[in-house]
């Protein structure tokens, strides 16, 4: 079942609101500045402050990234459909996370096979101590 050309319209317009907020918030990471305190524990807040910032610009710029791959596959004629099994993505999925490009089972394999290599490498990097 194909997606109708209204509710492509209707998400074509909200991953570009979603591209433009993106945007937006992250041409403010220069805010993210390296302060200096002569009290440690001020020194310790800053960084960790630091952490949290650069953690959600990373974030924040991997979903830009996924909002345009869906925007691009709207305009290549492939949105909705799973990249990996070729099947459609429900319905109720994409009005979840409308830049989804896998379909929930192939999603969930995909999370299962990233926790496993992340296990496996800090595996490997106890070993190599």
């Amino acid at each position: 079942m194909k997606i109708a050309d209204t509710e492509m319209g209707g998400f074509q317009k909200l991953l570009e609101r979603k591209e433009a907020d993106l945007a937006q918030v992250l041409r403010r990471r220069d805010g993210i500045a390296i302060e200096r305190s002569p009290d440690q524990m001020d020194e310790i807040q800053y960084a960790l402050d630091r952490d949290l910032a650069v953690r959600n610009v990373d974030f924040e710029s991997n979903l830009l990234r996924q909002v345009r791959d869906a925007l691009r596959r709207i305009r290549d004629g492939s949105f909705g459909t799973c990249i990996e099994c070729d099947w459609v993505i429900s319905p109720k999925r994409l009005a979840a996370v409308p830049w989804a490009p896998r379909c929930i089972r192939c999603q969930d394999a995909a999370d299962r096979d990233r926790r496993e290599g992340t296990e496996s490498l800090g595996l490997a990097l106890v070993n190599a101590a």
